[in-house]
């Protein structure tokens, strides 16, 4: 498989297209230097996933598609275009917290993982990509004692047992933002009591 950068070199604009393209569907517009850090994270990806069980999609069209735009559908839920503190409970290969910190750089981020090697993963990502106001932690999401404006996770636990997790994580104005696929109505109307 060809890498970001090599296909980058045969047709300098094609990758770009495909974000610019994905992200405008969102109303997100980006910086060279963004478009640059997204680059650089899927090469990362794809080379830390041959070594640890990272994520099964590689291919860079369907890493855009289904880890770094969905990522961003948070803000059909939250108005990230203020200063906030989020925190990403169980973020794995760093989605959504990482792609919401390159495309939104104010945010203040906490990343949670309960495998250490994924936490050392993500701490190589946040140095080589240098974002800022943004911290990995090994530690479980209901171990952690700060309260959050956005608490998010994504394809962690069912909805059930990831508001027990996480609840405590919102602060008073604060909201829980779950990444899911369909949830049934009936299960949301549970959850709600």
């Amino acid at each position: 498989m060809a890498s970001a950068t090599e296909c980058k070199e045969e047709d300098p604009n094609f990758y770009e297209d495909i974000l610019l393209y994905r992200t405008s569907k969102s109303n997100v517009s980006l910086t060279e230097k963004q478009i640059e850090q997204f680059l650089i994270y899927y090469e990362m990806l794809v080379e830390w996933n041959e070594v640890m069980n990272l994520t099964a999609i590689t291919e860079y069209d369907e890493v855009m598609k289904k880890h770094f735009v969905d990522s961003i559908s948070l803000i059909k839920a939250y108005d990230v275009s203020k200063k906030a503190t989020v925190i990403d409970v169980g973020t794995g290969a760093g989605f959504p917290g990482i792609v919401l910190k390159i495309f939104y750089p104010h945010l203040k981020i906490t990343l949670v993982d309960s495998l250490l090697k994924r936490v050392n993963y993500l701490n190589t990502i946040i140095n080589d990509l240098e974002l800022n106001d943004i911290i990995a932690i090994h530690a479980r999401g209901e171990d952690v004692k700060e309260k959050f404006d956005i608490v998010t996770s994504r394809a962690v636990a069912n909805i059930e047992k990831l508001v027990i997790y996480t609840m405590h994580l919102v602060n008073k104005n604060g909201k829980l933002v779950a990444l899911k696929g369909d949830i049934d109505k009936e299960l949301i109307d549970d959850v709600k009591r």
